[in-house]
């Protein structure tokens, strides 16, 4: 697990798409981060058609070298866009925060890093982060008791994954995880962060530490991914990516018992209503 570069240290990793409205105040945060190292804010804007590309623009002309925005000829999906900006970083550790969220903290990088250099057993930290409306108007949820979290690869297959929204990651960037990006199966996942955390620790052995702090925010909006999809397409949307889940990844049998009780627990009625009952149990088999 070796350093990607050391020149930098952070690759601040941000995904965007006619986030006119929002854009700017992600790029103060990342702007405003106070550190001992060096980061780059790599943008990937998926040709946004509102006036996103001209602000982001406008930034990277008042702060030179400070911010890269890559352009693509033809939009090209949330998928493949952050595969193009993962696959673009150079920093020993990735942060990530898409453009309509943004963080809170001057000091979280510092935090993350600190945490990392600290505690090798780890391949990841986040942290708590606070759910607002569109226009900042209304608090939807907020934990006002923080306490220390840990989740391993079993954990996450459980889907037990709080506080660890994009927003909050900071990652290794080795060369297992940087692996994940190549896979022809993740083209056809829909929670990109989820298989980011999954592979993370599936791939190193390492946990993720979830510092109890509130360093950014979530925005809900109905130009969100997630935020206007209704149930039906959304439930299909998580059945499909945990099949993906069932294919991929290699288990003990006590992984795999706890993966068909989820899927009962979870899925299994889902299905049967719909009847959209496939293979998901065959890769689980003894």
């Amino acid at each position: 697990m070796e350093q990607i570069n050391d020149n930098i240290m952070v690759s601040i990793f941000c995904i965007t798409y006619n986030h006119s409205k929002f854009i700017g105040k992600a790029l103060d945060g990342f702007l405003m981060q106070k550190c001992n190292f060096n980061t780059e804010i790599i943008i990937g804007d998926d040709c946004s058609t509102d006036g996103t590309t001209e602000i982001i623009d406008g930034y990277v002309a008042r702060y030179p070298g400070r911010i890269k925005r890559l352009k693509a000829p033809k939009n090209i999906g949330a998928t493949q866009n952050v595969i193009r900006v993962a696959l673009e970083t150079k920093g020993k550790y990735v942060a990530t925060c898409d453009g309509d969220d943004f963080w809170t903290d001057p000091y979280k990088l510092q935090k993350q890093v600190d945490f990392l250099e600290a505690n090798p057993q780890y391949v990841m930290c986040c942290h708590y982060t606070k759910e607002i409306n569109y226009d900042e108007t209304e608090l939807i949820y907020m934990d006002f008791n923080p306490v220390p979290l840990t989740y391993s690869f079993s954990d996450l297959l459980m889907n037990k994954q709080l506080e660890t929204c994009t927003a909050t990651i900071v990652y290794r960037n080795v060369e297992e995880i940087k692996e994940l990006y190549k896979n022809d199966w993740f083209l056809k996942c829909n929670a990109c962060d989820k298989f980011l955390k999954l592979y993370s620790t599936w791939a190193t052995g390492k946990k993720i530490y979830v510092l109890p702090e509130v360093m950014s925010c979530y925005r809900r909006h109905s130009g969100g991914i997630w935020s206007p999809v209704a149930y039906v397409p959304l439930k299909k949307m998580q059945l499909s990516d945990f099949y993906i889940i069932t294919k991929i990844f290699t288990y003990t049998t006590f992984q795999k018992v706890k993966l068909l009780y989820f899927y009962f627990k979870k899925y299994f009625l889902f299905e049967v209503k719909h009847k959209t009952l496939g293979n998901a149990l065959t890769p689980l088999k003894p």
